[in-house]
């Protein structure tokens, strides 16, 4: 019997590294009464660093059980910038009762690993681990210097995760100019059975807003012309059903030209959203970077059904496109008018071209595993740590590899019930990046 490569041990280590690390509830509700916090998976990494030789930064970053463990990994060339590999150790909530697994099995069955954050991203956090170890074990020298950065409450903005560490503690990236982490890299599958794997070059700004309307308060049995229930109702209703404008951005053109030259399909501008579609799965996220989104998610007011309240609350979550901030503003004071107070946490968007050596490297290591496939470029709807790096220079790419069945919907694992990740795609997603990290 063959004995397994090197990398196919460090592959193997990956798939254990992600089950053992879905194990760990690092649930970030947002609320830090309710939280579980980063710190026991952040001293799980930093064991599994320290183990094989790396001396750590183990950063508490001031909430409770909010911790970021960074290292680095001397290249041959140090004159060059280096690389920032990152991921973030928290991950969503998750309803037990909904789940085929428990959320926090990390299971391995069916040819899956299964658990909160398999796919966002333990998975990443796996592979970086698993090489970062194989690296150190068999004194491997990348060419430039490798930054690994596990990092906490990425989901709730990074006040404690990357947004803090660049904010407090700059010299841990220093010299660093480029940056891969999560969403981009995976495949989907088009016509002839062709996979494209899809880089993230761009992503939309975060804007988490509230809405705020102030009434008379009252009795609920009497007539009331100044509700704030009702003005507030009346505002949302307002937002939540307008749309805004169609905007081309230049990644998601070149996405849709690189979909077009793969299939033949046309993505034509009058029924640009009816083309989309033809995508299947992958077409709710492609849609979504179509357009500014405002979708409200919580409503607040009152304590008591007979009693109409003098204040009334709602969240809205707004996902906003590159160069689109001052549009949007006006947009938004069109429909919501001039009685509604607004207050919001704002992320920027995050864009960058799709070309040069880093880019070149990415797409060498895909088809080194996977002949006859292609990379392209794409804008992220949602948000990650890229919008905290930025402000250090560094420009930011998604790219986490892992090769996917062509009937998995993929997108919908983001956040989703029995969220999980192929066996197989960890262990050839650890490949890709090996091959990417000794080459870039």
């Amino acid at each position: 019997m063959t004995e397994p490569s090197l990398i196919d041990t460090a592959a193997d280590e990956a798939v254990v590294l992600t089950s053992e690390l879905l194990r760990i509830d690092s649930t970030n509700t947002g609320d830090p009464e309710t939280l579980v916090g980063e710190r026991e998976a952040a001293e799980y990494v930093a064991e599994k660093l320290t183990e094989v030789g790396y001396e750590i930064e183990y950063v508490e970053s001031g909430g409770r059980n909010r911790h970021n463990v960074i290292t680095r990994l001397a290249g041959a060339d140090p004159s060059r910038g280096a690389l920032l590999v990152h991921g973030h150790l928290d991950v969503v909530p998750a309803d037990a009762a909904e789940w085929s697994v428990h959320p926090f099995s990390g299971a391995i069955q069916d040819d899956y690993v299964w658990g909160r954050g398999a796919v966002d991203m333990k998975d990443m956090v796996g592979m970086t681990l698993a090489l970062a170890r194989h690296y150190k074990r068999n004194g491997i020298v990348p060419p430039r210097d490798l930054i690994f950065a596990f990092v906490a409450d990425e989901e709730a903005g990074g006040k404690y995760g990357a947004q803090w560490l660049v904010d407090h503690r700059p010299d841990l990236f220093e010299g660093a100019t480029e940056a891969i982490s999560e969403v981009g890299g995976f495949s989907i599958t088009l016509k002839d059975n062709v996979r494209a794997y899809l880089i993230e070059t761009a992503e939309k700004g975060i804007r988490w807003m509230k809405l705020r309307v102030r009434g008379t308060a009252g009795h609920g049995s009497m007539i009331h012309r100044d509700n704030a229930v009702t003005k507030l109702a009346e505002a949302v209703a307002r937002l939540g059903n307008h749309r805004f404008p169609l905007v081309m951005s230049p990644s998601v053109r070149e996405f849709l030209d690189g979909v077009t030259e793969i299939t033949g399909w046309d993505f034509p501008d009058d029924d640009i959203e009816g083309a989309v579609a033809k995508l299947g799965n992958i077409s709710r996220m492609i849609g979504a970077t179509l357009r500014d989104t405002a979708n409200p998610t919580m409503l607040t007011a009152g304590y008591k059904s007979n009693v109409i309240p003098s204040v009334a609350e709602a969240a809205v979550d707004c996902r906003i496109l590159p160069g689109r901030i001052e549009a949007f503003n006006r947009e938004l004071d069109e429909i919501l008018g001039p009685d509604i107070e607004k207050e919001w946490m704002e992320l920027p968007p995050v864009e960058t071209t799709f070309d040069g050596a880093l880019v070149d490297a990415m797409t060498a290591a895909v088809l080194a595993e996977d002949p006859g496939a292609r990379t392209l470029p794409y804008m992220l709807s949602g948000g990650t740590d890229a919008k905290a790096f930025q402000q250090l220079g560094i420009r930011n790419f998604g790219f986490a590899p892992l090769q996917l069945p062509a009937d998995l919907d993929f997108s919908a694992l983001f956040h989703g019930v029995d969220e999980r990740v192929p066996v197989e795609a960890l262990k050839f997603g650890t490949r890709v990046l090996d091959r990417f990290l000794r080459a870039s």
